[in-house]
Formats: structure tokens, sequence, C-alpha cells
């Protein structure tokens, strides 16, 4: 894991297309601002792992229904 330093009003570059700025730091919370493609899904850290088991119970009650098909 890479670890920087940055106040308020600073930025990160990630590649050509992605920067993230400190927008500002309260106490113990930080705002950013993060400035992406269309194309490049943002999310919270439990936003991401809710809708990754969201997607595999789908896909699990689609092999399920599969598996109700009959043999060949």
């Amino acid at each position: 894991m890479l670890v920087l330093t940055r106040k308020s009003g600073e930025s990160i570059r990630i590649s050509d297309d992605i920067e993230i700025t400190v927008i500002s730091v309260q106490g113990d919370k930080v705002k950013l601002g993060i400035d992406a493609p269309k194309h490049v899904d943002i999310h919270r850290k439990e936003v991401y792992l809710a809708i990754q088991e969201e997607n595999a119970s789908a896909s699990a009650g689609v092999k399920d229904l599969f598996n109700l098909l009959p043999k060949k």
C-alpha cells in the first residue's frame, strides 16, 4: 500500500485521468473530491462490498435455475 500525506487543497494523480483532491479535513474526517472519467465506477468500500455480495447472490440464483432444467 502506498501511503501519502496531503494537505487540504492538495491532490494526487492516478494514471493520466484520475485526480483525487483533499477538499477538507475536520477532526478525524477527510472530504475527498474525485475527478475521473464517467466509465470509472467510484464507490465507498462498504457500498462496493454490498454490490459484490448482491451480484454473487444473483448469480447463485441463476445457477440454481439452470440446475432445475431437464438434462439432455
